[in-house]
């Protein structure tokens, strides 16, 4: 075994929270190393939203410019039948009245930009890759960290805290709470893809369509870039209701499959001007994933250790929240530690403003996503009257549990 002393915080998991969460330590003047199991991270996955809550913090951070040329400033929330009628439109981000717009983005490309700002002001030793946290073990002075290398050897480092942002197979929080690994379905499946398009609505719309069998289609550009080239880089994804199951702990995440898997479901729909066919067929790939969550923690953390992002708080891609929320936990947690005074208090302050808040958000998603499938039967018209509600009584929920933008 070999031993490795480390700056002030390590941090498990190198995807946006652990990378948000290095940053905002950094501008407070705390050191950290992160420390990620992949042996090298590429701009993976799809599309995703941040909300402007969670952009205030990013343009604070110093990178407003950066995600300007990255993502498309979303506009407008447009509600469909699967006929493509509008029911519900809703403004997003600075069409709202927020200070900071909402992005959307692709997954990776952020991971990528926020990667290059901490490698830039950390230094490129600020993050391990191919170190996998194994557990960890409180001493009176700090906490011993084990990881494995790419050839299993063991790594053990030395810190004054572990924030364990590793996601849904989170190491750290199978450890605090072995209790609670399993996930909760919710009887959806999803499959998700990536398409470049010649155009889509204005640029800057989100569509949430749905039929009367509660299947729904969400879809939105996410590229910058593609657009300065004419072109519409479109996030989509496809929910459908499957009987619920109980679900390993990788839950079948991020499984290929053949557009013939999902055209049936959308057979029945037809929207003017937009090819629901050619959008599916144009995604180089196809992934298929449940829709799950976790059931809420009573607690995160002990002493000197701690979740964030997922790992805390796995919620449904309702809502566009997941990311944003893990980017308002790091700003919290770095706000706390800079306080200057027993690190295992300043977690307890960083749990006590960030549990609350998530759990109300997660049972926020859950309601969401059943009064939108429960009115999935009824008249157009009732629709329109029930998703004002829907999305009004969402919107109070999650923005009074977070910064104003």
């Amino acid at each position: 075994m070999t031993t490795a002393n480390t700056a002030d915080i390590v941090i498990a998991g190198a995807g946006i929270g652990g990378l948000a969460a290095a940053l905002a330590l950094h501008a407070k003047g705390i050191d950290a190393v992160v420390l990620e199991a992949a042996p090298e991270l590429a701009p993976l996955g799809v599309g995703i939203n941040i909300q402007p809550a969670a952009i205030g913090i990013l343009t604070e951070l110093g990178l407003g410019e950066t995600l300007a040329a990255t993502g498309i400033r979303t506009r407008e929330h447009r509600y469909l039948d699967h006929k493509g009628a509008t029911l519900w439109t809703e403004p997003r981000g600075v069409d709202a009245g927020h200070e900071h717009p909402q992005y959307s983005i692709h997954r990776g490309e952020l991971q990528m930009l926020l990667l290059a700002a901490v490698r830039d002001r950390l230094g490129p030793g600020a993050v391990r890759t191919g170190l996998r946290v194994i557990c960890f073990h409180q001493t009176p002075s700090g906490v011993r960290v084990l990881a494995h290398d790419e050839s299993g050897g063991a790594v053990e480092i030395e810190a004054a805290a572990l924030v364990g942002a590793d996601g849904l197979r989170s190491a750290v929080r199978a450890q605090l709470h072995p209790d609670r690994v399993p996930l909760s379905p919710a009887g959806v499946d999803m499959w998700r893809g990536l398409s470049e398009m010649d155009d889509f609505l204005d640029g800057r719309t989100m569509i949430l369509a749905n039929d009367e069998q509660a299947t729904r289609l969400i879809a939105y550009p996410v590229s910058r870039r593609h657009a300065e080239r004419g072109k519409a880089l479109v996030n989509w994804v496809c929910l459908v209701a499957a009987p619920s199951k109980s679900l390993s702990g990788d839950a079948g995440w991020s499984r290929p499959v053949r557009i013939e898997e999902v055209l049936p479901h959308l057979a029945d729909w037809d929207f003017d001007g937009l090819h629901l066919p050619e959008m599916l067929a144009r995604s180089p790939r196809i992934l298929r994933y449940p829709m799950v969550d976790r059931d809420p923690l009573p607690h995160w953390g002990e002493g000197r250790v701690t979740l964030l992002g997922d790992a805390a708080h796995l919620m449904y891609p309702i809502g566009a929240n997941g990311a944003s929320q893990a980017v308002i936990d790091a700003a919290t947690l770095a706000a706390e530690l800079a306080e200057g005074d027993d690190v295992a208090t300043a977690l307890l302050r960083y749990e006590a403003a960030r549990r609350p808040a998530t759990t109300a958000i997660i049972l926020a998603n859950r309601n969401m996503d059943g009064a939108e499938r429960g009115i999935a039967g009824r008249p157009g018209h009732d629709k329109t009257a029930e998703l004002a509600t829907i999305t009004h009584r969402y919107r109070v929920a999650v923005e009074r549990r977070q910064p104003l933008t």
